[in-house]
This record gives C-alpha cells, sequence and structure tokens, in this order.
C-alpha cells in the first residue's frame, strides 16, 4: 500500500515505515504529524484518486529530526570583469517516518469545504455562463429579448443588458 501526499508544498510517494527528507516543519521532534493533502492512495488492487484531493484520507508520520542538508556553493563569475561571489547555503530538512495511510477518518479541513461551496455558487451564477458565451451569440440573445442599440455595445455591456 502507497500513497502519494503533499506534505511541505511537495509530492511524494510514501508508504508505511518509510523514511523521509521534507522541507523543516514546525512540529517538534517526536511528536506525530498527519498529513491531509492525499492525493493518491494504492491499496493492492483498489486505486483511489482525488480530484485534486481524497477527503477522509489522511497519512500519519512522526518527526524523527530536524537537520541541515550538504551545502550547496552558489559561485557566480563574470570572464575578464574581476567580478567573483562565492555563497553557500544548507537547506533545512525535517526527516519523518511514515506511520500509517488511511482511507477514512481525517475530518474534511475548512478550505476543502469552502471549495466546494464556491464551486457550486459559480454553478449557479448565470452572469458566470453568460460571461463565456461569445459576442456573436450575447447579440443573438439580446436581439431575442429586444434590447436595442446592441451593434455598439461591448462584451461587458452585452451582459449588463442581459442580466
Amino acid at each position: 500500500m502507497y500513497a502519494i501526499v503533499e506534505i511541505a508544498g511537495k509530492q511524494f510517494k510514501v508508504e508505511k515505515d518509510q523514511k523521509l527528507y521534507v522541507h523543516r516543519l514546525k512540529e517538534d521532534e517526536g511528536k506525530k504529524v498527519t498529513f491531509d493533502n492525499v492525493l493518491m492512495i494504492d491499496n493492492k488492487d483498489k486505486v483511489s484518486f482525488g480530484s485534486p484531493m481524497i477527503s477522509g484520507a489522511q497519512v500519519g508520520a512522526k518527526i524523527l529530526k530536524h537537520l541541515k542538508s550538504d551545502k550547496v556553493i552558489v559561485f557566480k563569475k563574470k570572464r575578464r570583469k574581476g567580478y567573483r561571489v562565492k555563497n553557500g547555503h544548507r537547506q533545512l530538512l525535517t526527516q519523518i517516518q511514515i506511520s500509517d495511510i488511511s482511507l477514512t477518518g481525517a475530518k474534511a479541513s475548512k478550505k476543502s469545504a469552502k471549495k466546494v461551496e464556491k464551486t457550486e455558487d459559480k454553478k449557479s451564477d448565470k452572469k458566470e455562463d453568460i460571461s463565456k458565451l461569445s459576442v456573436a451569440a450575447l447579440k443573438d440573445m439580446a436581439k431575442s429579448k429586444g434590447i436595442s442599440g446592441i451593434s455598439k455595445m461591448k462584451k461587458a455591456d452585452l451582459i449588463k443588458a442581459l442580466s
């Protein structure tokens, strides 16, 4: 069983008892964390895809330690100009161990519930449907409703006149 999960802005393929390094998390070492942004779960023959996330699915993990990665040297040079700059960078990382993957048990987050409400509101708005139409189609609708002066109207004016 494995899952594709979004952790700290990046997507990872995780399995139970797997150790991996992710960008620094705010929680302390030894704490347990859950990730609700599960994109896909493969449970032997049953594959579940989210659109974009699987509601109710979660991945549990334990934070093992916080550390820094190897140093990356950034060297800039312009030849024959005497310009040389050398910088180094060490990325802050967190090592986690995946403890469990579950299809159910997570509560729907407030963000996902708001997204669902917004999409339903957009579907119900007639202005959204009208704005997707071409100018020619809007002019035909205006003619059928008996609106005058449509030849000089722009798309925004046609939408206002029709709504």
